[in-house]
């Protein structure tokens, strides 16, 4: 018998002892399992994709990260808004303001320090309610405070606002998983804002005030329960509500234009 013949049979010797050894250890009661599958863990399915309703076309160029993005948001913000943009924002920690501000709209109420935008001008506006003389409704003059955003946000090209918010939208993603949402997607929730703003409830007269404190408040508990978006809608005036409406379902229909092709 040659040398490999002798290895051969001293394996198969080797084998059929540390079995029959096995068979003794478990003692009289052992049965083969010879169908039985082995003892590996099943593997764990893929999490499914987080769905989005409105997609965003992939960017190609290289963005800084997100704590050094200032620079670049401010300059972006420039050429859609024009260089007139940078006295109404705060400069510092523009996509995270930008995005808890606008995840914050529908919301009953967000903080103040976190708005991207610098505080309106001028006190808010009153007069006497109606004929009648008594307590105090918001003022039509008020709506002058408001004149210059709303003139802002009119100027903008509804494609060239898109272009660039695409092209930055990177950041607002980060930003807003940042937040809490690591399966959402940041479009979806714009696109959600914008159609609970344009539900804003329209008046034929300017609401009635209260002023409990140092702040004024609604008279109508109903209105006073309202989101901060429709709080705002209502503020800013009918006559700049209209106009923010008109362009906020022309900023919408870019939004969702590649939802609408695929």
């Amino acid at each position: 018998m040659n040398k490999t013949l002798r290895w051969l049979l001293a394996l198969i010797l080797l084998a059929v002892a540390a079995t029959a050894v096995y068979i003794w250890v478990q003692g009289p009661t052992y049965r083969p399992s010879p169908d039985a599958p082995p003892d590996v863990p099943p593997l764990a399915a893929a999490p499914p994709a987080p769905e989005t309703h409105y997609p965003v076309p992939e960017t190609r160029e290289v963005l800084p990260p997100l704590e050094k993005s200032d620079p670049t948001l401010l300059a972006a913000l420039s050429e859609v808004f024009g260089k007139g943009v940078r006295q109404y924002v705060q400069p510092q920690e523009l996509a995270r303001r930008i995005v808890v501000t606008i995840d914050n709209l529908p919301r009953e109420s967000m903080s103040g320090q976190l708005q991207p935008h610098k505080p309106v001008p001028g006190k808010l506006r009153t007069e006497r309610n109606g004929g009648t003389g008594e307590g105090l409704r918001l003022a039509a003059a008020n709506e002058a405070r408001y004149r210059p955003y709303v003139l802002l946000l009119e100027a903008v090209d509804p494609a060239a606002f898109a272009a660039g918010y695409q092209h930055m939208y990177p950041l607002f993603q980060e930003a807003y998983r940042n937040l809490g949402y690591p399966d959402k997607h940041f479009n979806d929730r714009l696109v959600a804002v914008i159609d609970h703003l344009l539900q804003a409830p329209a008046l034929a007269e300017p609401p009635a005030l209260v002023q409990p404190h140092v702040f004024y408040k609604f008279a109508d508990p109903e209105l006073e329960k309202l989101s901060t978006g429709h709080k705002l809608m209502l503020r800013m005036g009918s006559g700049n509500a209209e106009r923010v409406t008109a362009k906020l379902k022309a900023i919408r229909a870019e939004l969702t234009k590649e939802a609408v092709t695929r």
